[in-house]
């Protein structure tokens, strides 16, 4: 069987898009976030989104379908769990790496291309690691104490939550409250 030029350029792009994917998922976000469901859901949205964006490339549709189908994937964000927005981000950014190396066929160049793939790998990098470093410690931790979680004793929480953990915290928020304890989450600059 003889592959077309066309399916050569598909693998190709799908194989430069897979392995930037790799690249965010694998060494930027995996290295400090150990959920595997995560992962899991990264890679296939990109892969899905890819051949999706790819194949609606080479088609002649009414953009009214085109932004139909894409209104399905909003949609799905409503239906689902909760994801935290740094994760949430992530998927953005898969999702787009998706579409950028699907849809950029004849207009743009495999420099452009490349050029665009690489910013976005180093700025993922970049906020990550550097940004994250320089901005707010985020911990969570367990607090017994549930009558210091009303409102009006935040104070008071804070305080107590500033003593036990000898650090200097900004805020805190209230991640899951239990029968007797709560998981907060402290913002603290050491």
């Amino acid at each position: 069987m003889e592959f077309s030029t066309e399916l050569f350029n598909l693998a190709f792009r799908f194989g430069f898009n897979l392995s930037i994917a790799y690249v965010i998922i694998k060494l930027i976000y995996h290295r400090d976030h150990n959920n595997n469901d995560f992962v899991f859901t990264y890679f296939m949205f990109n892969s899905l989104i890819f051949f999706f964006a790819y194949i609606l490339g080479n088609m002649d549709i009414n953009i009214g379908f085109a932004f139909g189908l894409f209104a399905v994937f909003a949609i799905l964000r409503y239906r689902t769990d909760p994801i935290p927005i740094k994760e949430m981000t992530y998927l953005f950014v898969v999702i787009t790496i998706g579409v950028i190396n699907a849809l950029g066929q004849n207009e743009v160049s495999y420099g452009e291309l490349l050029f665009t793939n690489v910013t976005l790998v180093l700025l993922t990098y970049f906020l990550e690691n550097y940004w994250q470093n320089n901005l707010l410690r985020r911990r969570t931790v367990e607090y017994e104490i549930i009558e210091n979680i009303k409102p009006e004793n935040h104070e008071k929480l804070l305080l107590d939550l500033k003593d036990r953990t000898g650090l200097s915290i900004v805020h805190f928020e209230i991640r899951r409250v239990f029968l007797d304890k709560v998981n907060i989450r402290i913002y603290s600059t050491d």
